[in-house]
């Protein structure tokens, strides 16, 4: 099986980014991003997923953190996609339940070729440090939008917000490890359609 890894660059007067993502890697992160919390998810992210990634993203956060982060999410979705190829062989689904202490969260994918997030649940606040929570929305609308594919978020309950935000993002990777899996058994793409690109 060949290598499934992409590295993507974004240039535009908001950002500077270039990320390389691994989908059968160790759970080995290099990170450098001018969003400390993104960071801080990317990092449990990768490493609950079992990826590989290396991802340099500068961008305007003198304004605020939001171009950065949506275009960490940009990137990231189209590294995904390219990744994955023709989809052959793999699981195409994925389901993970993460706790983190009072919060619960799970997140459910399908690898389909169609783009859509469904996002179940409340962050109680508005800000962890200085990071605008309203941004996790984007970033995984982003990343559903790039990488074309079905996302659902539902945080069953949980008061601490940061709690929340980090079972989703470990659920994320630990979800999309499983759909990326390749199954022995599967001949071509799961699909009756005979496609999933």
């Amino acid at each position: 099986m060949s290598k499934r890894e992409a590295t993507i660059k974004r240039t535009t007067n908001e950002t500077q980014i270039q990320l390389t993502f691994e989908i059968d890697g160790e759970g080995r992160a290099e990170l450098d991003t001018d969003v400390p919390f993104m960071t801080h998810m990317l990092d449990l992210f990768t490493k609950h997923g079992l990826f590989n990634t290396n991802i340099v993203a500068k961008g305007d956060v003198e304004i605020d953190d939001h171009h950065t982060t949506e275009d960490i999410g940009i990137v990231l979705g189209e590294a995904l996609k390219t990744a994955l190829g023709d989809k052959k062989g793999i699981k195409r689904y994925g389901n993970a339940f993460v706790p983190m202490d009072e919060a619960l969260a799970q997140v459910v994918v399908d690898l389909s070729n169609r783009p859509h997030l469904e996002f179940k649940g409340e962050l109680p606040s508005q800000k962890v440090g200085t990071f605008d929570t309203e941004l996790v929305h984007e970033f995984l609308w982003k990343l559903a939008l790039e990488a074309r594919m079905n996302l659902h978020v539902i945080v069953h309950y949980g008061t601490n917000t940061h709690h929340i935000i980090e079972a989703i993002f470990k659920a994320l990777g630990r979800a999309l490890d499983d759909a990326t899996q390749i199954d022995p058994r599967v001949k071509g793409v799961p699909s009756t359609k005979g496609s999933l690109t």
